[in-house]
């Protein structure tokens, strides 16, 4: 099912011997558009402290509740290496999180991102230029968007699939083009990203997108809403 990242901000998280805290954010790589973190707000009782959690670690969430349950115990947690000094987060500290958590590295396997040959020698990272492909959704939300001829509005939210953790569509604000209209944007359709002047271009025109299906937040988003999507812009469609 495909799921809005602001309704599932501030799902509690739930650790196997406590509540852990709440989702604040979410950490996705800005070439396969997978979520990769979430960011947890643990209030007091790990103050200062950014703790990460690999979606390989949940378990079955309980929608209805809005509870995430995460399968770590809280001491886990409190002796995991620290990220909120390496900041914007590194490969080494992804490293050092899935050595400690035993995650999957999923920048060793064939076929994802670009840089799934890098070794997973902790100290012939070290030699890696400290950069990442992580991205915050959070910050994301507020970008510029650009179509081929012209800016169409800016991110309001991202949709997720609940299960695979993918970022399938962007969610598009154009009020100050078409007025109370919002609509879907996938990243296969992004050009490039901007990230300094916080802009996104897309590879279609303002007229196709005027002419596109209006997303309605009330409900989500279906396979026949999709299906139009993906005919009104005459691209291949993910699911096939």
């Amino acid at each position: 099912m495909l799921r809005n990242i602001r309704e599932l901000t501030g799902y509690r998280i739930q650790v196997k011997d406590d509540m852990l805290g709440k989702v604040k954010d979410f950490y996705f790589d800005d070439i396969e558009w997978n979520i990769r973190y979430l960011v947890a707000d643990t209030g007091g009782w790990l103050k200062g402290r950014r703790v990460l959690i690999a979606p390989s670690s949940l378990g079955t969430p309980n929608w209805g509740a809005r509870i995430l349950p995460v399968n770590l115990m809280k001491a886990d947690i409190e002796k995991s290496p620290d990220v909120s000094d390496y900041m914007p987060v590194s490969l080494e500290m992804e490293y050092k999180l899935a050595k400690y958590y035993n995650w999957p590295m999923y920048w060793t396997v064939p076929g994802m991102i670009p840089f799934y040959n890098i070794p997973e020698s902790s100290d012939e990272l070290k030699k890696i230029e400290k950069k990442t492909h992580l991205r915050s959704t959070d910050e994301v939300i507020g970008y510029h968007i650009h179509a081929k001829d012209g800016e169409i509005g800016h991110v309001d939210d991202f949709i997720v699939e609940d299960d695979t953790w993918i970022i399938r569509y962007m969610l598009v604000d154009t009020r100050n083009w078409l007025p109370g209209r919002k609509v879907l944007i996938s990243p296969q359709w992004i050009e490039k990203i901007e990230w300094n002047e916080k802009q996104v271009r897309i590879l279609l025109l303002r007229k196709i997108i005027e002419n596109g299906p209006e997303y309605d937040g009330k409900y989500p988003v279906s396979r026949e809403y999709e299906n139009q999507l993906y005919e009104l812009y005459g691209v291949r469609k993910y699911w096939e």
